[in-house]
């Protein structure tokens, strides 16, 4: 059972097709670790172009996967796209990129990716 991860949302998109819930699970594991990597690295720099893009990349998928973290990942988005310099988002970060990194671990376990 997913601890993580709900994969309510992805089964009512895929119609309870199994292929393609193992396809978004795929796109998971191929796609938001790498976006969350870019917003570990561009946080910390002030790079609230590079912050924007990767928060609102990962958005859809962040939300279908229900990881319970989708407020904070906008207001990550939010600090880069209004480039908020006076305001601290080190907190709402570090809860997106531990709920990415647990529900990556889960779903390759899960799916055996």
């Amino acid at each position: 059972m997913a601890k993580y991860y709900k994969l309510d949302r992805v089964r009512e998109m895929a119609d309870n097709d199994e292929d393609f819930v193992m396809a978004l699970a795929a796109a998971f594991i191929e796609e938001v670790p790498e976006d969350a990597e870019r917003l570990r690295k561009a946080v910390p720099e002030g790079d609230f172009y590079e912050t924007y893009q990767a928060a609102h990349k990962m958005k859809p998928t962040i939300e279908l996967f229900d990881l319970g973290v989708y407020d904070e990942l906008i207001e990550v988005q939010d600090w880069g796209k209004f480039e908020q310099a006076d305001k601290n988002i080190d907190a709402q970060l570090q809860k997106v990129l531990t709920a990415v990194e647990n529900a990556a671990e889960e779903i390759k376990a899960d799916f055996n990716l």
